[in-house]
């Protein structure tokens, strides 16, 4: 059994690199990530080459060796020269069933979902786990959309069985109220990349969801 899918099921906080916005630089940004205990990294990069990224892409996949997950957004060629442990898509991406026939049943595919509808699709079709966004409004990803809030996460939930990791606007402010809507993950790329202390703040969410995940599992064990 590859060693990500223990990883998948226990996942908390989800870094998204984007080097557009760091200030210490991607590479950097993951080291500091792994090393706060992150347990999963998409690399997200739109203005290098193929060949650029492939050669960071294989320096990432050193940093996150056994201990956290490695994706890469988009790029299935990136992916696969790097050793990848799998891809990010969108909607509009290759499909997943294309996907999964290059890659085959031993990589991890994720898949972006704006309702209901697309997150029971990307189930059927094999999706190991659904990034369901925007939750807020966000300026990182230019075609977004418009934030649909944290409650829609919980009708998500109630649908699927694969995990949710939640994206788009999540901050210190609001990312307690996503958990507690049932979300397995979340990623909170400027909240993070823009920070001067990287491995603190993925820390101080690492620990907030672990904090939430556990009083709700205690409620239940009560009840």
């Amino acid at each position: 059994m590859p060693f990500w899918k223990s990883l998948l099921n226990d996942i908390d906080f989800y870094l998204v690199t984007d080097s557009g916005l760091s200030r210490k630089g991607t590479l950097s940004d993951i080291k500091c990530a792994v090393a706060a205990g992150c347990k999963i990294v998409q690399y997200r990069e739109k203005d290098k080459t193929t060949k650029e990224m492939i050669e960071e892409a294989i320096l990432i996949r050193k940093i996150c060796g056994d201990n956290a997950i490695f994706l890469v957004n988009d790029r299935i060629d990136v992916a696969l020269a790097a050793g990848a442990d799998g891809v990010h898509i969108g909607q509009d991406d290759m499909p997943i069933d294309a996907a999964r026939k290059i890659l085959g049943e031993n990589k991890i595919i994720g898949l972006t979902v704006h309702d209901t509808d697309e997150a029971i699709e990307a189930e059927r079709k094999g999706a190991d786990y659904v990034g369901f966004s925007p939750i807020f409004d966000t300026t990182t990803k230019k075609d977004a959309g418009m934030g649909v809030g944290p409650e829609r996460v919980q009708a998500v939930k109630t649908i699927i069985d694969i995990p949710i990791v939640a994206i788009g606007g999540i901050n210190k402010d609001n990312c307690v109220s996503v958990v507690e809507n049932g979300a397995d993950g979340l990623v909170a790329i400027s909240a993070i990349v823009c920070s001067d202390d990287v491995k603190r703040e993925t820390k101080y969410f690492i620990e907030t969801i672990r904090k939430i995940k556990q009083n709700s599992s205690n409620r239940v064990n009560v009840k």
